[in-house]
C-alpha cells in the first residue's frame, strides 16, 4: 500500500491520500485503486480528481542532457462534487496501462534506471495540486519474460534499463518513446560484442522485438552496430525454448562480425534516436525452437534496493 498526502491549497483545504490496490501489473492491464478525500475547514467544490501514469525519459538537444517525464495514460476518477468541512470520501479508480509500457520490475526486482508511478491531480477552482509519484512495478508479458530469461541463460548480464523519446523505424507505436534494456556480454562473446540493447513494443497481438549489437572493431576496422528484429505473438511464449532462440539471434548477429556489412546496415540506412528510429532486419520465428522456456533470472535485474525517486519539485511529472 503506498499512501501519500498532496500539498495544500492554503490552511484549512481538503488533503488527498491515494491508496494504490495494484502495486504490479503487466503491459495491457489495469491499475486500480482509491482516491480518499478529507475536506478542510469549509466546503470546497472539486472540479477534477486526475490520475496519469508516468515515467522518466532521457533527453537530448544540443549540448543539453538531462531527463523529463512523460505520461503515458490518465483517467479522470470524478469531477464536478463538492466536499463539505471534515467530510470523508473515497473515490475508486481504474486506470489502463498501455501495451507499450516499459518495464521496470523482473522476479520482483526492480530494473536499474526505471522510473514508473501514479500521480494523482486535485483540480480546484482557480487553483490545482500535483502530488508526488506512487510507484507502480510494469512487469514483463510472457513473451518479454521468456526472452529475458533467454539473454540470462546465455550469460549476458543485465547493465541498465532507459526510456528515450521517439519512434523506431518500421514498428508501428503508439507512445512517443521506446525502452532500451541494456546487457553486457558474456565472455564467449565479449570480444565481438561491446553491449547488446534490447527493446519490446507490445500491442494485444503480440510484441515487436528489436536488437542491436554494438560490435567491436578491430585493429584495421572500426567498431559498428548491427540490428536485428522480430515480430512474435503472444501464444509463441508457451512452449518455446528461449535460451536456444536468444543464441540464435546472438549468433546470426556475431558470425557478420568479420564479414562485410550489406548495404543500408546501421546509422546510414536505418539509424535510431529521436528523429529517426531504430531500422531492424534478421531472421524470422523460422530460428525457434520448440522446447521449454527457461525460467532462470540470471544476471538481468539489478539486485538494489529500490531508492526513492519520486520526488516532485512542482513541475509536469519532473523526477
Amino acid at each position: 500500500m503506498f499512501k501519500k498526502m498532496l500539498a495544500a491549497f492554503g490552511v484549512g483545504s481538503p488533503s488527498v491520500d491515494t491508496v494504490l490496490t495494484t502495486t504490479a501489473v503487466q503491459p495491457g492491464g489495469f491499475i486500480e485503486g482509491n482516491v480518499n478525500i478529507t475536506g478542510g475547514d469549509s466546503e470546497f467544490m472539486i472540479e477534477q480528481v486526475l490520475l496519469s501514469l508516468a515515467t522518466r525519459v532521457e533527453v537530448e538537444g544540443g549540448d543539453y542532457e538531462g531527463h523529463s517525464g512523460i505520461e503515458l495514460g490518465h483517467v479522470v476518477a470524478a469531477q464536478q462534487f463538492r466536499v463539505g468541512p471534515g467530510e470523508r470520501q473515497s473515490i475508486p479508480f481504474r486506470m489502463a496501462v498501455p501495451w507499450e509500457a516499459p518495464i521496470t520490475e523482473v522476479y520482483g526486482q526492480h530494473l536499474r534506471g526505471m522510473v514508473m508511478g501514479v500521480r494523482t491531480e486535485l483540480v480546484i477552482a482557480k487553483g490545482r495540486d500535483k502530488g508526488d509519484l506512487d510507484p507502480v512495478a510494469i512487469t514483463p508479458l510472457p513473451v518479454q519474460q521468456g526472452i529475458l530469461d533467454g539473454f540470462a541463460a546465455n550469460g549476458f548480464r543485465f547493465k541498465h534499463a532507459d526510456v528515450e523519446r521517439g519512434y523506431l523505424h518500421g514498428v508501428q507505436q503508439s507512445l512517443p518513446i521506446f525502452q532500451e534494456i541494456e546487457f553486457w556480454p558474456p565472455p564467449q562473446h565479449g570480444g565481438k560484442i561491446n553491449e547488446v540493447e534490447l527493446t519490446f513494443v507490445a500491442s494485444p497481438y503480440g510484441v515487436e522485438v528489436v536488437l542491436e549489437f554494438d560490435k567491436r572493431g578491430g585493429m584495421f576496422s572500426s567498431g559498428h552496430d548491427a540490428y536485428s528484429r522480430f515480430s512474435i505473438r503472444h501464444d509463441q511464449a508457451a512452449g518455446t525454448d528461449w535460451a536456444a532462440v536468444v543464441d540464435s539471434w546472438v549468433g546470426e548477429a556475431t558470425s557478420r562480425y568479420y564479414s562485410h556489412l550489406p548495404s543500408g546496415y546501421g546509422h546510414g540506412g536505418y539509424g535510431h534516436g529521436h528523429h529517426g528510429g531504430h531500422g531492424h532486419r534478421g531472421p524470422g520465428m523460422g530460428t525457434v525452437v520448440a522446447a521449454g522456456a527457461a525460467g532462470i533470472v540470471g544476471g538481468i535485474v539489478a539486485g538494489e534496493v529500490f531508492e526513492e525517486v519520486f520526488e516532485d519539485d512542482g513541475g509536469d511529472f519532473d523526477f
